[in-house]
């Protein structure tokens, strides 16, 4: 998780008012940090990957100045038309097809909001951008360009500039090739015949998402005026993300102005600050929490954590949320403020009024076992989310599309549904890592959910485990191996059936249960205790994870 390191000096400086180092201290964790450490001089705080806007010290003091009561409630932003428009190419739509801009006036920067901005922008990258292929975050001098500007596709060899750091000019290619920030970030780019770029009105180089900034438009001391540019491949993301930035720099009194993003089809205007407004139930509130609140007590509370509340009846509360929240998605996430807004030190615990034995999970203890079949094998455990999108979950997977669990507000494109399988989230681990050596042997235990109109959530949740190893000869014979070598371990025997799973080759699939033996050993079908499926997977699906060697996997179900 990322850790924000800052000084008591200019912390105080950007909030406005003298706090003392204990104060600050006491403070900190009450707002969902975990102070990592310090001393008379520095702090060094980490934040959950769900509050992007606590990575500055400007978003920690609009904080902090809720709990203090120096400013409560919805911050107001002002936002004001540049009539300035960045005009996107449409041969981008398969490489970075989205972007986000504006304008922002009259900053301040000195040593330290310099480094506090670079450091902020870099752990934006890793939290919303997955290491810049979903999100890439440049911002510019605006006083040394002409607008309007351009974002665009360009031959590899048909530009150069000079790249940040650098003091001499590099073509497109030649960054990807030589310069440090473009060997690290090459692989976002390198199966496209043509690069992202930014330039203004004079064709003057802003930058070469998602590689690196100009020269040109680097930051100093002296820079009054910014254009923040945000380019990726999530639309909801990259809107975020720009939030999130302009909203900082007018913590400290930069004035926001939006532009018009042109595309083939549409105009868009950004950033869109506008509020998103929810309800919470009062008596939902109460119950979840323990403790006795009123409306106005409430509406109080939220408006220590900067958001807009009002009372709309005696048990109905509306809420206002920034722009620049993304963490709040349902009713629980603003009780939840509330609790952070009455201060959590003040919510007493008590013991339930029931005396139990602790003893090990069943289940747990079997997963446990599995866990150890797996490592003994040589395979390495990964834990992936259970939320996916259907794109990389049925159509990347060659399957067809069926009832599934869908999330109602999803934060981004790629996180839309809950997983039924546990393949494509470890196909996406090799995509991530596809620069790694070989062979990869990796393995998963975890839940998937499916739809189930018997049960009261209508869903019910099935534990898996699923493995995957790539290298140059990976074959049907040695995923047979080691799916019989695992459910051997489990003390079953395997019984193969014929399957024509999509996901893998015809003819080197096979689907199989694990039963049971008596003593006698006659086998008692009654008992089965697994069952899966395992195989090559496709080659169509192989070039849609963007791999390049042969891929087996097994996938096993567990029945209660």
């Amino acid at each position: 998780m990322p850790v924000i390191n800052f000084s008591y000096e200019y912390f105080n400086q950007v909030l406005g008012r003298e706090i003392t180092k204990d104060q600050l201290i006491d403070m900190l964790p009450m707002i969902g940090s975990d102070i990592e450490h310090y001393d008379d001089e520095l702090v060094k705080v980490e934040f959950f990957p769900n509050r992007p806007d606590h990575y500055s010290v400007e978003g920690i003091t609009r904080t902090v100045k809720g709990f203090l009561k120096m400013e409560e409630g919805l911050p107001d932003y002002t936002v004001s038309k540049s009539g300035i428009s960045m005009t996107v190419d449409s041969e981008l739509q398969e490489i970075r097809p989205y972007t986000v801009c504006c304008i922002v006036e009259g900053i301040s920067l000195d040593e330290n909001s310099l480094k506090g901005l670079m450091e902020f922008q870099e752990n934006l990258h890793w939290v919303l951008g997955r290491d810049r292929k979903k999100v890439a975050i440049g911002i510019h001098n605006l006083d040394v360009l002409k607008p309007p500007f351009t974002y665009m596709a360009a031959k590899p060899d048909e530009y150069s500039f000079i790249a940040l750091e650098t003091s001499n000019k590099m073509t497109l290619q030649e960054i990807l090739d030589d310069h440090k920030k473009g060997t690290k970030y090459a692989h976002l780019l390198d199966k496209f015949d043509k690069y992202p770029l930014i330039i203004d009105s004079e064709y003057n180089i802003l930058s070469m998402p998602p590689i690196i900034n100009g020269e040109l438009t680097k930051l100093t001391e002296n820079t009054v005026n910014v254009l923040i540019d945000v380019t990726g491949t999530d639309e909801r993301a990259v809107n975020y993300a720009l939030n999130i930035i302009a909203c900082s720099f007018a913590e400290t009194g930069g004035s926001i102005k939006s532009m018009d993003v042109i595309y083939n089809n549409r105009t868009v205007e950004t950033p869109d600050l506008t509020p998103k407004k929810m309800y919470v139930n009062l008596v939902n509130a109460r119950k979840i929490l323990g403790i006795e609140l009123s409306a106005a007590d409430v509406v109080d509370t939220l408006h220590c954590v900067r958001l807009g509340a009002e009372k709309e009846s005696n048990d109905k509360i509306a809420v206002l949320i920034p722009a620049y929240r993304i963490d709040i998605l349902h009713e629980v996430d603003i009780i939840e403020n509330i609790a952070i807004g009455y201060c959590i030190r003040k919510i007493k615990a008590e013991l339930p009024e029931i005396a139990t034995v602790a003893y090990p999970d069943i289940s747990k203890t079997f997963e446990n076992r599995v866990r150890e079949i797996m490592i003994g094998m040589g395979f390495y455990e990964v834990m992936s989310l259970m939320l996916t999108s259907e794109k990389q979950h049925y159509v990347n997977m060659r399957l067809d599309e069926d009832d599934h669990v869908m999330v109602a507000q999803p934060i981004s494109q790629d996180r839309t549904m809950i997983r039924k399988s546990l393949l494509n989230g470890l196909m996406e681990f090799l995509e991530d890592n596809k620069h790694e050596e070989l062979p990869q042997k990796i393995f998963e235990v975890g839940d998937v959910a499916y739809i189930d109109s018997n049960t009261e959530t209508g869903t019910v949740i099935k534990k898996k485990i699923a493995c995957t190893v790539t290298h140059s000869n990976a074959n049907f014979t040695e995923i047979k191996s080691i799916t019989d070598s695992f459910v051997s371990n489990l003390g079953l025997k395997m019984k193969l059936e014929t399957s024509n799973h999509p996901s893998f080759i015809k003819g080197r699939c096979a689907a199989f249960k694990g039963i049971y033996e008596n003593i006698e050993g006659n086998e008692d079908n009654t008992k089965g205790s697994v069952k899966g499926f395992f195989g090559e997977i496709n080659p169509e699906v192989i070039t849609n994870f963007e791999l390049e060697y042969p891929v087996i996997a097994f996938e096993i179900e567990f029945n209660d």
